[in-house]
């Protein structure tokens, strides 16, 4: 065979697979979606991709299940998605820590959450809340710093797990006040957001699922770690405010797909799932949070991972954090 021979060969393989994967596209979608959430039930990746399915079931014409796989700070659902079929059948709904924290904190990864994965479309920014049990003597960001330092490793505070976006605005926290507290790690928010209403707990970041016990008087918000504050309690101060400057915990959560799945298919999902966010029944159930829907390009999105892991990765590293 001549070399151009095999030139030719060559381009028309790459044009039939091209074909195949363009004629791929245009049938999709033929069967239900999953979306796989790598946290447990009732945290915020849950919430917002269970606000999100059956919009994107109608728009699609197809049935969309949504499927919890949680543990190891997100990775075992990443995982699953990462190694599925990039087909446009399976997506993951996850934090930005996915991308922007674990490959900092986890010496080793089943995956490559940058390479293995492509962003589809940004869903929120969640921020988080710092939540007291209320039977502590402290009414404001001040008074709990003079009493964190007046009761070293005395206090304790749950998070989702190792890593998490909650995990690292506690650590920020820390570091920002000088203060010597415990941190419990979960496997979700819930649970952790269970213990500190059974009172196991004394404090955690909240992303957001907790702010009805909140207004219940069953916990006690004393400020936001975020740069701006929340529009559903516009007198709590953010931490910035309170005295620790520049202090931002907030992150991104979106929906990603395998690497590899045909841009067509991205396009229309991005598409579909920013039209989603703009309805009011999801704006309101993310705002129920105390976040904002985000639409954002894929191209965006993925910008944000980047930016926020170098943000991250620099704090993580000075910080010794680890994942489990």
């Amino acid at each position: 065979m001549t070399n151009l021979t095999r030139i030719v060969n060559s381009v028309l393989l790459l044009s039939c697979l091209a074909f195949a994967q363009h004629v791929a596209a245009q049938a999709w979608p033929a069967k239900p979606l999953r979306i796989i959430v790598n946290f447990p039930p009732g945290g915020a990746a849950d919430v917002i991709a269970r606000a999100v399915a059956p919009g994107l079931g109608e728009a699609l014409g197809q049935q969309v299940v949504i499927e919890n796989r949680p543990g190891a700070g997100g990775n075992i659902g990443a995982d699953a998605v990462a190694k599925s079929p990039a087909d446009g059948y399976t997506l993951l709904m996850s934090s930005g820590g996915t991308v922007s924290i674990n490959p900092h904190i986890y010496a080793k990864m089943s995956y490559d959450p940058v390479k293995d994965l492509q962003p589809v479309a940004a869903a929120a920014r969640v921020l988080v809340f710092l939540v007291v049990r209320p039977d502590l003597p402290i009414k404001t960001v001040g008074e709990f710093v003079s009493y964190a330092r007046a009761h070293p490793g005395k206090l304790s505070f749950g998070s989702p797990g190792n890593g998490s976006s909650p995990h690292l605005a506690a650590e920020m926290f820390k570091r920002d006040t000088k203060t010597f507290i415990v941190h419990i790690p979960y496997r979700g928010a819930a649970p952790a957001l269970t213990d500190l209403l059974g009172g196991q707990l004394d404090f955690m970041f909240d992303p957001g699922i907790g702010l009805q016990h909140v207004r219940s008087g069953k916990l006690r918000l004393l400020g936001i770690g975020s740069p701006k504050r929340s529009p559903l309690f516009p007198d709590a101060p953010t931490l910035d405010e309170a005295g620790l400057k520049g202090f931002d915990a907030d992150s991104w959560f979106g929906f990603y797909a395998p690497a590899g799945v045909p841009q067509d298919i991205v396009a229309r999902l991005n598409r579909e799932i920013n039209r989603i966010l703009q309805t009011p029944a999801v704006k309101d159930r993310i705002a129920g949070l105390g976040g904002e829907a985000a639409a954002m390009t894929p191209t965006e999105f993925a910008e944000r991972g980047r930016v926020d892991s170098q943000r991250f990765g620099a704090f993580i590293k000075a910080a010794g954090i680890k994942g489990d």
